[in-house]
């Protein structure tokens, strides 16, 4: 794993949202994602190198309403830039985690994705992600 390559916060109101982490990092999204794969809107922020990424569930099943109705707005996942996704997620299956996916997927902000299951992880989801090149 190479960085941080952001933290991804779950949230019920994106307008509300982005308008607030505007206010508090002083900076706009540099972009705004609808994946429809996911049933999500996201956005991105950016402070030196640090990324926020704001993710709102778009229909009542998607993976982040269900998340919300569970345990409320807040930190979802933790994202770690991988230079060999593939590679990566077989490692991390040799070494016994689970995974969420078996194959990469195509994410928002032009990555391929892979997700860790949170309970291989101490209760954190994990993803894992590659620059689509």
């Amino acid at each position: 794993m190479l960085h941080i390559e952001h933290i991804g916060i779950a949230v019920k109101d994106f307008s509300q949202a982005n308008g607030l982490y505007f206010q508090l990092l002083g900076v706009e999204p540099y972009k705004t994602e609808h994946v429809a794969s996911e049933n999500v809107n996201t956005s991105f922020f950016k402070v030196g190198t640090t990324k926020i990424e704001l993710l709102e569930g778009t229909t009542p099943d998607s993976a982040i309403s269900k998340f919300i109705a569970k345990r409320g707005e807040g930190i979802h996942h933790i994202a770690f830039e991988v230079e060999d996704i593939i590679a990566e997620m077989d490692r991390l299956k040799q070494e016994g985690f689970t995974l969420l996916n078996e194959t990469p997927k195509k994410g928002a902000d032009n990555k391929l994705v892979c997700f860790v299951h949170p309970k291989s992880a101490n209760g954190v989801l994990i993803e894992l992600t590659q620059e689509i090149r």
